[in-house]
């Protein structure tokens, strides 16, 4: 009793009780969620706890990381059930609304689509801006749609280490539609290329040649180009840009065996033009499984996924091996004064690290 607020008015007459608005209210601490817990909840498309198990696949505490890996064999086998579709293009290109536009079509179909909106990281916090939850207002709301902005962790692709998780997680959770939208800054696209089957690069209409530059080397990659903003007045020119690009293509080899990268147009305000853009992306993915081109994709990117995995645990082990963290000051101001080559401290650290 001592400790409600009202008591002291009860035995006092003439004190006033604090107003609601004043009283300090303890959250309820969330339940500890075993791995049944997760592995149940993911499969039983509870969106609160897919949430927290991607959450928990993002977390780098060794603890998580073993728990993570954990649920994440239980949930292969329910894996690999959707359409992988990567996203990028310059800034300004419109993706987050094409995204939205297209994302809320195939949901009102019946279709579940996740969208991995890799955002940059807070060059103060290192997590996540949330933009493009903020600013797809109307897909979030939407009953079969799920949005995970994901902190990029400063890489320039704009893809965070832990996005593969998060996409197996998500199809387990029975999406059959997964978008990955990049950062779009133009050199690490690769890094998407390496986890979605089929890629689609935004362009817009009239930009200068510094700007559609950064894209010369993405369109060798790209397995359709689509022409954003091709409404109103801009469709004539989205349409002689849609040529243009259409004439390049012809002089590159296709990003994916037995398809022809092609280009068209489209716009998030024109329905039509999104069916379209989602009709090639289907004939994409019937054409790759019949041929077998889709199944030797995710094999290759499985493995090399797995080498990946393998570079980044050496780096984490090297780095916090506690000789090479006494030695390393000393060589880094050695090779900073000038007074011993880079590649001669290289492999003194490396004997010293071998032992």
């Amino acid at each position: 009793m001592e400790d409600d607020p009202h008591f002291a008015c009860r035995l006092m007459p003439g004190v006033v009780p604090p107003p609601p608005e004043t009283l300090t209210l303890r959250p309820a601490k969330r339940r500890k969620l075993t791995l049944d817990d997760y592995q149940h909840g993911v499969l039983a498309a509870d969106t609160g706890i897919l949430s927290r198990a991607i959450t928990l696949v993002e977390s780098n505490h060794p603890a998580h990381e073993a728990l993570a890996q954990e649920l994440l064999t239980r949930l292969l086998p329910k894996t690999g059930n959707s359409i992988r579709v990567g996203i990028t293009g310059v800034p300004g290109a419109g993706k987050s609304t094409l995204i939205e536009s297209l994302g809320s079509q195939l949901c009102d179909q019946g279709r579940r689509v996740a969208v991995l909106a890799v955002d940059p990281s807070s060059s103060v916090t290192g997590g996540s801006i949330l933009g493009d939850k903020t600013r797809m207002q109307n897909l979030v709301r939407h009953p079969l749609a799920f949005i995970r902005p994901s902190p990029s962790g400063g890489s320039l692709g704009g893809v965070g280490r832990k996005s593969r998780e998060t996409m197996l997680l998500c199809e387990a959770a029975g999406y059959d539609v997964i978008l990955v939208e990049t950062v779009g800054v133009g050199q690490n696209e690769i890094t998407v290329r390496s986890m979605v089957d089929f890629f689609l690069l935004i362009m817009i209409a009239g930009a200068g040649d510094e700007l559609q530059g950064m894209k010369k080397g993405v369109i060798e990659i790209a397995d359709l180009l689509a022409v954003n903003k091709a409404d109103g007045d801009n469709v004539q020119r989205a349409k002689l840009a849609c040529a243009e690009y259409s004439r390049v293509l012809n002089f590159l080899q296709p990003a994916t065996p037995g398809w022809k990268t092609r280009c068209t147009t489209c716009s998030a305000l024109v329905p039509e033009t999104l069916t379209a853009l989602w009709e090639i992306i289907e004939t994409f993915a019937t054409a790759t499984c019949e041929s077998g081109a889709l199944e030797k994709r995710r094999r290759h990117q499985s493995i090399e996924w797995m080498h990946a995995m393998i570079e980044e645990e050496l780096r984490h082990r090297f780095f916090r091996n506690e000789r090479v963290r006494a030695m390393l000051p000393g060589i880094e101001k050695q090779v900073a004064g000038q007074t011993l080559p880079a590649a001669t401290a290289v492999r003194r650290i490396m004997e010293d690290f071998q032992g």
